[in-house]
């Protein structure tokens, strides 16, 4: 089967039809010639009930976190509950448009302010702004912070940001987008900063540091005090990448661990739809003595309303609007919904499954840190490697039992990574389910390795040429030969 035979090109027949327009309707409607086609639009020509049946088959072949088990390392795939959308979806916050007065929105900027202060008590912040729509978009917010605080101080010699070889790939990316140097400093042999290396590469051009916690490995950094106490000492700012904070909730703040600026990922912790390329949002926090360069608008209660404040040493507007509005109640609702005394219970349950399935699988897969995972963890292959099956071959594999695949080749410390997190949602039947067909394939990896190597074999699509399809892209139907 051919990869684009669903396409609703394929469905054409020529002069079908699934609406025609009332001409009567429109005989007063006058267009401009400057804006008439020169050709006909490519467009398919097919009935109402084609199209119904083209999308809905579509939707049926994509797979989402209510579909099954969605293992993805460090991107927290967790179930978004349907109380989060039906309250989003409130007509008074759905049909508010972003020109409106303040004074017309209300009820929404009280929820925006109440999130920016809830979401300072769960990290250790002062304040935060909602407006980057990414968790790379914070990471820049964040950059540009720690840049306008270095040039207000005069201080202008700062240009350079440590990034650690186990970091997030948009963490040097980010840097480098904001005007920054990077220095990347080798890690311990399981992914924690690795003190000597960072005291050997500080000095008064070190602008700032980036780091999560736990670290990408899955690992705690206990040295995070001290980390920070270096840097601090040097004159530089600490950053906190907000992708692992699942692990942390309830039990420890970024603030508390000497990070002056942190970002979120409201689609990642808080339960908002994440994947597809949107929606998200990526709220950027900081210690009091950055309060000031916070990005624009910024939300606070003056007086008797709620109102937009914009801080005088502003790093500026960094999306249109005010973010997305939508992920921030769905993020509010959780958070409310699960209340204080329960939101530890998070970071409880996601630690416990991972160390459960890691305790499962490691007399098959190599475990490259022999210790208590957080909230995900790295096995690097197969423990069995006699029959040259990879980390593909294993990811492809899963496909076929309906499992979505974990993050793979990542973290860059390890030659064949699979990084698992399971987040605190799944069950234990999921897990052991999970469990079960780790181990069929790890089996048929040595019995039937061919099987492995030429996975899937039930998916819509078999095996695709990565390389041709990155160099090669087919961006639109008139390119397909």
């Amino acid at each position: 089967m051919k990869a684009y035979d669903d396409l609703i090109f394929d469905l054409s027949k020529k002069d079908r039809m699934g609406y025609t327009v009332d001409q009567t309707t429109l005989k007063d409607v006058m267009i401009p010639k400057h804006l008439l086609r020169e050709k006909p639009a490519l467009l398919p020509e097919v009935s109402e009930l084609d199209v119904v049946r083209h999308y809905t088959n579509v939707s049926q072949k994509n797979f989402g976190i209510e579909n099954g088990f969605y293992p993805l390392g460090s991107c927290t795939m967790k179930y978004n509950p349907k109380i989060n959308d039906q309250l989003a979806s409130l007509s008074g916050f759905a049909n508010i448009h972003p020109l409106q007065p303040a004074s017309s929105m209300q009820g929404l900027l009280k929820i925006y302010d109440h999130l920016q202060t809830m979401l300072s008590h769960i990290t250790g912040m002062d304040a935060y702004s909602l407006n980057p729509f990414a968790g790379a978009h914070g990471e820049l917010a964040g950059l540009m912070i720690i840049k306008a605080y270095h040039q207000k101080r005069k201080d202008s010699k700062r240009h350079i940001i440590i990034v650690p070889d186990s970091a997030h790939g948009t963490n040097p990316a980010s840097a480098t987008v904001c005007g920054f140097d990077v220095l990347e400093i080798k890690s311990n042999d399981d992914g924690t900063i690795n003190l000597q290396a960072l005291k050997e590469v500080l000095n008064d051009e070190i602008a700032g540091l980036m780091l999560t916690n736990p670290n990408t490995a899955g690992v705690f950094e206990k040295d995070i005090v001290e980390v920070s106490k270096l840097i601090h000492e040097t004159g530089g700012l600490v950053y906190y990448d907000g992708a692992n904070l699942n692990a942390l909730l309830g039990h420890a703040k970024p603030g508390d661990m000497g990070f002056d600026i942190t970002h979120l990922n409201l689609h990642k912790t808080f339960s908002t739809p994440h994947g597809g390329g949107g929606p998200g949002s990526g709220p950027v926090g900081v210690k009091q003595f950055l309060t000031n360069f916070l990005p624009t608008p910024h939300v606070k209660f003056d007086k008797e309303q709620y109102t937009f404040y914009h801080p005088k040493d502003s790093i500026g507007r960094l999306g249109s609007f005010y973010g997305n509005a939508s992920v921030y109640i769905r993020a509010y609702v959780y958070i409310l919904s699960l209340g204080r005394e329960n939101l530890s219970d998070i970071g409880s349950f996601a630690v416990l499954n991972a160390n459960y399935i890691q305790a499962s699988l490691k007399d098959l897969f190599t475990l490259p840190i022999k210790k208590y995972a957080m909230h995900e963890f790295v096995f690097d292959g197969l423990i069995n490697q006699s029959t040259g099956v990879k980390t593909l071959d294993i990811a492809k594999r899963l496909l076929d039992y309906g499992f979505h695949a974990p993050t793979i080749y990542f973290p860059l410390i390890f030659h064949q990574s699979m990084m698992i997190e399971p987040t605190e949602v799944e069950s234990k039947e999921t897990l052991d389910r999970f469990i079960d067909v780790m181990r069929k394939v790890a089996n048929e990896s040595v019995n039937q390795p061919e099987l492995v190597k030429t996975a899937p074999h039930h998916t819509v699509v078999r095996r695709l040429d990565e390389v041709k399809a990155v160099r090669q892209p087919i961006l639109k139907f008139s390119d397909i030969k």
